[in-house]
């Protein structure tokens, strides 16, 4: 729903008619005259007009532009319908070949490049790498893993230094390279700035004209997709709501772009004014507390860092000084106690930010979270965005894919081979002699260190643990100059509570020298591997990465809780090593590994409904006991599919204690804490109030139970708006009483309907906006404890000759005490009766057990 803002002028429009009033109004944006400007269709051999713009072909010799090609082909497309006219045709190349642009004005300069593998052409094979001048844009990509109507685009910002831009299109892995379209366009110098602060830790990026960026993300908050006409800079802007971490979260507003004013720093050039006259608020503004805030999610590659531009402009507020907000950047603040007001003076008057960041990977890849809320000391409570760009920065390598530099693509010149043997010669010689030097030194280190080995036992600072539990401290500087653990380290000194001591010797050994043939999985902690013992028994190893302050952290925390935890349905400590500072800890292998893999992405043999119950069963049985078995309470704080883990015997087990925290004491009510956990099975309550208690992980069992009914991720970002997140979109049609329709196809047919009604209703329970609302995690366990017993019931009173009667395909069940209703077929004409006969047989053989309505 779009709101307008509420003042004394008369408001624009209202609903859906904002979006086509955006896209209809005013036509193509002013036209901004770029010096250097060539659009150029490849493979044509006629001018095409895309989007307003005509498209020259890229005949082999121009004026302006020339095309070196090795075996060059024309394709063009004749029975397929591609998704455009500009992908109509295509040029393709089966040795390295370069297109090379006359540059007028040197400086900043838009390139574009635009990839549709034809199908009657088989392209999909394909191994496109390109180069700019001294950067790799693309490397190694390949359409193998994407259907055949897709297509790729590319949009790239680079600083140009001389009168000539050279794109290079390499094959790789001796296939073909192709490509559609191509745009080098001049935008203003100005629009980049040299130097930008960096969000953490705290400092400054300097000399941006010296590397190439890349467009990963450009959205138009609240607003619907403004395509290159809208744009005097030829852009396009999605709309936002796809990464909204919550939908709810955030409203929609608009006033007439017409209204937007410029101020003298800020121009169209920055962002249109379509951009600036729609935004996204607080969707609850003045009602809820000032922990509330809005978040967008993005993955990224984890490898880079990003510049991070953000829009504003107060189209909100009735008078000035009334929107104080902070933003963030991956949880760290970037801007607080932010006042619009005194940047610009007036309402509906643009601003803008630049950040630069690196990636989180505190969910074992790479994701950049942008969020706004209000300011702790503002009391409107309310936060604004307009738009938002995100732009990756190419690395040391001078790459914006992968860390190959242009020169082991493209080879040396030869010039420089003589003067490279010199180096080469002189490297070895050198290298040689402090190889020797080296071997004395490590010689001579080892035998000391193994004197103080024997001398003082382990290198690392001693854990105290005292029955079950265990304490660990940081050594001083004084303490590492005295032959002690560097800052960080910890020892897991000898203890019943961790297991059996490992050397590393034997570490190896069981990895086969962490052989990556052997990886089951890479977090923030470090890297775990399967092994096999020297006596033959299988274990996974998880190996700790010391110069990770994130996986430090978690590798404490874990230490922590498994030196006191013990259940069947926890993932079992075996032992540990700590020689040469690793840290290293052993548990028993999970022969069938995370139960994600058993729902979807995988090829392996669907779960029957019965073995998906059971697995559920004994996840939440772990749960219950890590809040309610020790003297303090533990909650998990990241439950989700790939931290249930299943042995041999599809036994179910929780695993991943990385984030966990000690629960509330007996007297208080919840954990203040900064929000962790997993994007897509976060608790919004948890996410709003920084308040954690043991419902947040109920919610975020019930997120699990979706995803186990419906077999789909938790968070699918391609999927439409409403379908994104399963919490919300399985809800949406639990409360319309016809979960049946989305859940896993392999399953209708084979589900009891009473079972699976018990099933939805313990899940939507989990999933209620509001903690309060929640059962706790031992009433999850009884009631899908209650379904199983259905379950099994169900087939027990089935005819052998017919089981339709109780398994069949769902079209509604009701969201309550409501029936459930089956497809029409050849027997729905019995079906009521018998639905009446098994509620009768389960309450007969189910006598024993109290109303589960009251659980």
């Amino acid at each position: 729903m779009v709101n307008l803002r509420r003042q004394k002028r008369k408001p624009l429009v209202s609903g859906v008619f904002v979006a086509f009033l955006l896209l209809g109004l005013l036509g193509k944006a002013s036209a901004f005259s770029p010096v250097d400007e060539f659009l150029i269709v490849c493979g044509s051999s006629k001018n095409v007009t895309f989007l307003g713009h005509t498209y020259i072909p890229d005949s082999p010799s121009r004026s302006s532009f020339t095309l070196k090609t090795v075996g060059n082909v024309v394709s063009a497309a004749t029975n397929s319908t591609p998704p455009s006219p500009i992908y109509q045709s295509a040029r393709v190349f089966t040795a390295p070949s370069s297109y090379s642009f006359d540059i007028k004005k040197p400086g900043r300069h838009w390139v574009r490049l635009y990839f549709y593998p034809i199908p009657a052409q088989n392209l999909t094979s394909a191994s496109i790498t390109v180069t700019a001048e001294s950067y790799v844009l693309l490397n190694n990509f390949s359409f193998k893993r994407y259907n055949r109507s897709s297509y790729l685009f590319k949009e790239y910002a680079i600083n140009i230094s001389s009168d000539t831009l050279t794109l290079t299109f390499i094959p790789s892995n001796s296939s073909i390279a192709f490509v559609n379209a191509i745009e080098v366009v001049s935008f203003p110098d100005e629009l980049i700035p040299e130097k930008v602060p960096i969000v953490y830790p705290p400092g400054s990026f300097d000399g941006l004209s010296r590397f190439a960026l890349e467009t990963v993300y450009r959205l138009n908050m609240g607003g619907p997709l403004l395509t290159p006409q809208n744009d005097t800079l030829g852009r396009t802007w999605e709309n936002d709501m796809k990464y909204l971490h919550i939908n709810s979260s955030a409203v929609n507003m608009s006033v007439s772009p017409l209204s937007i004013r410029y101020p003298a720093t800020v121009t169209q050039e920055v962002a249109p004014n379509w951009v600036y006259a729609t935004a996204e608020t607080m969707g609850e503004a003045n009602v809820i507390n000032e922990n509330f805030n809005i978040s967008w999610v993005f993955p990224v590659d984890p490898n880079f860092m990003y510049l991070v531009r953000v829009h504003f402009c107060d189209i909100v507020s009735e008078s000035l000084n009334m929107l104080v907000f902070d933003l963030y950047i991956n949880d760290n603040i970037a801007l607080a106690e932010f006042d619009l007001s005194n940047q610009v003076g007036n309402l509906d008057v643009p601003y803008y930010r630049d950040f630069v960041s690196n990636a989180s990977s505190g969910s074992g890849s790479g994701t950049l979270t942008v969020s706004v809320g209000p300011g702790q000391s503002d009391d409107n409570y309310n936060a604004i965005m307009n738009g938002l760009e995100i732009m990756k920065i190419s690395n040391a390598a001078r790459s914006l894919d992968g860390d190959s530099p242009v020169e082991s693509l493209l080879g040396f010149p030869k010039k420089e081979e003589e003067k490279k043997k010199f180096v080469i010669i002189v490297c070895s010689v050198v290298g040689g002699l402090s190889a020797l030097l080296v071997s004395g030194l490590c010689c001579f280190c080892l035998a000391t260190r193994m004197s103080k080995h024997h001398e003082h036992g382990h290198q690392w600072l001693q854990l105290s643990l005292y029955g079950n539990s265990l304490t660990m401290t940081k050594m001083s500087t004084t303490s590492q100059k005295s032959g002690g653990a560097t800052p960080s380290c910890i020892s897991l000194a000898a203890s019943s509570s961790l297991g059996r001591f490992f050397s590393f010797q034997e570490i190896t050994d069981a990895t086969n020298r962490f052989d990556e043939a052997l990886l089951l999985g890479v977090g923030g902690f470090g890297r775990v591997y399967k092994g096999t013992l020297g006596d033959g028994t299988q274990v996974a190893v998880k190996r700790g990465n010391s110069r990770s302050e994130q996986g430090m952290a978690e590798f404490r925390t874990e230490i922590e809780m498994l030196s006191k935890l013990r259940h069947r349905h926890l993932v079992s400590l075996i032992g540990y090593c700590d020689e040469r500072s690793e840290m290293i800890l052993v548990y028993e292998y999970m022969a069938n590994g995370p139960l994600r893999s058993h729902l979807y992405g995988t090829h392996l043999r669907p779960l029957p409904w019965k073995q998906r119950l059971e697995i559920c069963i004994g996840a939440a049985r772990g749960l219950h006991y890590l809040h309610t078995g020790a003297a303090q309470s533990v909650i998990h704080r990241d439950v989700k599919t790939t931290n249930i883990l299943l042995d041999e015997n599809f036994v179910a087990k929780v695993a991943d204690f990385g984030l966990s925290k000690t629960g509330p004491a007996i007297d208080q009510t919840h954990v203040s804490t900064a929000v962790k956990g997993s994007f897509g099975y976060l608790d919004p309550e948890y996410f709003r109030r920084q308040q954690l208690t043991e419902k947040s992980d109920v919610y975020s069992f019930g997120v699990v139970l979706m995803e186990v009914l419906c077999t789909r991720p938790a968070l699918n970002p391609v999927l439409p708006r409403d379908q994104v997140n399963i919490a919300e979109w399985a809800m949406t049609w639990q409360k319309k009483g016809m979960l049946g329709q989305i859940i896993d196809p392999n399953l209708k047919g084979k589900v009891g309907l009473a079972s699976l009604k018990k099933y939805a209703e313990t899940a939507e329970k989990c999933l209620a906006e509001h903690g309060v609302d929640r059962p706790s995690m031992g009433d999850v366990l009884w009631n899908l404890e209650y379904a199983l017993q259905l379950e099994e019931a169900s087939w027990a009173l089935a005819d052998p000759a017919d089981s339709s009667t109780n398994h069949i395909p769902l079209s509604r069940f009701e969201n309550s005490s409501g029936s459930i209703e089956a497809i029409a077929s050849r027997h729905s004409a019995a079906t009521t009766d018998d639905d009446v006969d098994e509620d009768a047989a389960t309450t007969a053989v189910f006598s024993q057990l109290v109303n589960p309505r009251g659980r």
